[in-house]
């Protein structure tokens, strides 16, 4: 996994959080933990609480891809209305992350399954080119990259075999507001699998002509929605991962671990729900989630 560990301030009309672990690594390592050994590759600041780091090897996160450097952690600082589908960016001071080059440890360049997070398209190419071919390659990105370096994105598209992106960031990648349209349009800019996030309404995935769509699970009470779609990566990567397996079947387990671990983390701020989390219960929501889209003939 590379991408980006923060400390994140969140409002939502449910409460609170200052100061508190988050970026998209951090969310995608812990949830992919559940599953498989993560190695994770990112940067922060001095200032980086050591107890956050502990937490993360706990899990059995290798750290040795992570930067300890003199300045600040990137920090973010957002809100939340009743939509929770949307944040509201307060402020953003990057910190360490505005010149973060990703450097890999030997040991990292023949990981099987690489992520890579919303960073700059190019240093995404860059990462490509230390890594021996890995069996499957995801990207993330968002609408920073796609407005502003398209070019680079096209070419990174290009080498990787999926793309998991929000409904807003498919349309903005295609100029198409249809998402079927716009899933087919992004397969001939080179991955072989799409996977597009909405957040409530649940996820698709577009594949070699099939379509896969995942419901949202029901929850009576969503607090905090920062890092789902990371978390939501994370289950899926992970769940690919523990399998060693990239049928069709694989994948359409995986897009549902992915959904459940989404699930989980909305339930509180930051990765506390996580942090109380158990294999059990993801097991059980995993089972809820099959009776919930089960069909009988």
């Amino acid at each position: 996994m590379v991408g980006s560990v923060a400390l994140d301030s969140v409002r939502t009309p449910f409460g609170k959080a200052d100061d508190v672990l988050g970026g998209a690594a951090t969310f995608f390592s812990y949830a992919a933990s559940f599953f498989t050994t993560v190695r994770l590759v990112a940067v922060v600041g001095a200032d980086f609480p050591k107890a956050h780091l502990d937490l993360l090897a706990r899990r059995g996160v290798d750290l040795s891809g992570l930067q300890v450097t003199e300045g600040a952690t990137f920090r973010w600082v957002g809100e939340y209305g009743y939509d929770l589908n949307e944040a509201k960016t307060l402020d953003t001071r990057l910190g360490v992350f505005a010149d973060f080059r990703p450097e890999l440890p030997a040991a990292f360049r023949r990981t099987p399954f690489l992520f890579l997070a919303n960073i700059d398209p190019e240093l995404q190419l860059d990462v490509l080119r230390k890594v021996e071919r890995p069996r499957l390659v995801a990207l993330d990105t968002m609408n920073f990259w796609i407005q502003g370096k398209r070019e680079a994105l096209r070419r990174v598209l290009a080498e990787v075999d999926a793309l998991l992106v929000n409904d807003a960031e498919a349309r903005m990648l295609t100029e198409e507001p249809n998402l079927v349209k716009a899933a087919r349009k992004i397969l001939t800019y080179g991955p072989r699998i799409v996977v597009i996030k909405r957040g409530e309404y649940g996820a698709l995935m577009v594949n070699e002509g099939r379509f896969f769509f995942v419901p949202a699970f029901p929850l009576d009470a969503v607090f905090d929605p920062t890092g789902a779609g990371d978390t939501f990566a994370g289950g899926f990567m992970g769940a690919l991962a523990r399998a060693d397996r990239l049928d069709e079947a694989a994948l359409r387990r995986a897009i549902v671990y992915g959904s459940v671990m989404a699930s989980f983390t909305v339930e509180d701020f930051s990765l506390d729900r996580l942090l109380r989390l158990t294999d059990r219960e993801v097991e059980e929501r995993f089972q809820t989630f099959q009776e919930m889209m089960r069909l009988e003939r």
